[in-house]
């Protein structure tokens, strides 16, 4: 029988940047001229975000978080060491890359063969980090092999069509020149202290910006501008019933599979509550206490529009990971939550390391 390992990470664009990167986002909402007055006043802030902001606009609170953040990556690659994958399964989402005006899956598997590609030369179509200093210091040469399982991947979009899971596939990208910053971002923080990333992987682009995917093009989008906006995501237990038929394709499998939710939860940008100033912090709060308890039936009942009100739109990803998990019946063995409120979202990371079979 297989042998199946599921992790949780982010993949939060900025921590691929420095320092002074990191509270780029909470300060173009702040310099929005339609935020309310008072909400540029700290007084006005949540406790969290006044003492993250303190009287260095962030920098200390950005070094701190990096570490939280840092920490949590080298936990997970110490364990998907040991766990030594035959393949790394990452469900994440399309932020207007490949998924575009042509074409709008709710999800699909990209069974793409090895891939060379130039992280920040390409940076442009996904993360906007082109042009900027990055954390290793890299240039637009920089090129790194991104290794593929085809077999694994056609023998998944097979399993999922014969359960009733009607998935698209890929073999090649349909615009991206490379892979979308949800995937190429996981890779590059698992590998943050670039010892090398061997393992082959398996994209599971989810469509979790739905509403916003094509109207907004998967950007920030000042306040009080109207779109029209378009077709929903995929359903939160639409999504957990997809993780759990992965979760039995890949216990039946002769593979060693890590099943990788790659996402930060709620996004700042999309809280029209907080006008777009702060993540929605109390919902992330259930969700994780739900997590961590193992209370399946909180994330069974969200709903899309609850999501979508939170700012969770990318949790999509993790109501993945917790319906495979669900599947085959393990509980996290390590979660930890990593607060913010001026760093666009709080963070998770999880290791599901009894879901051997």
């Amino acid at each position: 029988m297989a042998e199946i390992l599921g992790l949780g990470v982010t993949h939060y664009p900025p921590l691929s940047g420095t320092d002074d990167n990191l509270t780029r986002v909470f300060r173009g909402a702040l310099a929005d001229p339609r935020l309310p007055a008072e909400l540029r006043d700290p007084a006005s802030w949540p406790e969290r975000a006044r003492r993250e902001w303190a009287d260095d606009e962030g920098v200390a609170a950005g070094k701190a978080h990096r570490a939280a953040l840092l920490e949590g990556f080298r936990r997970i690659r110490a364990t998907l060491d040991e766990f030594h994958p035959d393949v790394v399964l990452i469900w994440g989402d399309d932020q207007y890359e490949n998924f575009r005006e042509d074409l709008v899956p709710p999800y699909a598997v990209l069974a793409y063969e090895d891939k060379v590609v130039h992280p920040w030369r390409h940076a442009d179509e996904s993360s906007n980090m082109r042009g900027k200093p990055n954390v290793w210091g890299e240039d637009e040469d920089t090129a790194r092999t991104i290794r593929g399982h085809r077999p694994f991947a056609r023998h998944l979009v097979e399993g999922l069509m014969n359960c009733g899971v009607d998935v698209p596939y890929a073999y090649e990208p349909l615009h991206h020149p490379g892979f979308a910053h949800a995937f190429l971002n996981t890779v590059l923080y698992l590998d943050y202290d670039r010892q090398g990333f061997d393992y082959p992987v398996v994209a599971f682009p989810l469509n979790c910006y739905g509403r916003k995917v094509i109207s907004y093009q998967g950007n920030i989008s000042p306040l009080g501008v109207e779109r029209e906006l378009d077709p929903p995501s995929p359903s939160p237990s639409r999504i957990m019933d997809v993780g759990a038929a992965v979760a039995r394709i890949c216990a039946d499998s002769p593979f060693r599979v890590a099943l990788v939710a790659s996402s930060s939860w709620s996004h700042s940008f999309l809280v029209d509550s907080t006008f777009r100033l702060f993540p929605d912090s109390a919902a992330d709060e259930r969700m994780y206490d739900a997590l961590v308890t193992g209370d399946h039936s909180v994330w069974e009942n969200a709903t899309l529009a609850d999501a979508e009100k939170a700012g969770q739109q990318e949790l999509l990803n993790w109501w993945a990971l917790v319906g495979a998990m669900r599947e085959l019946g393990v509980a996290p063995s390590w979660t930890t939550f990593a607060a913010s409120n001026i760093f666009v979202s709080n963070k998770v990371f999880a290791i599901y390391d009894g879901a051997a079979r």
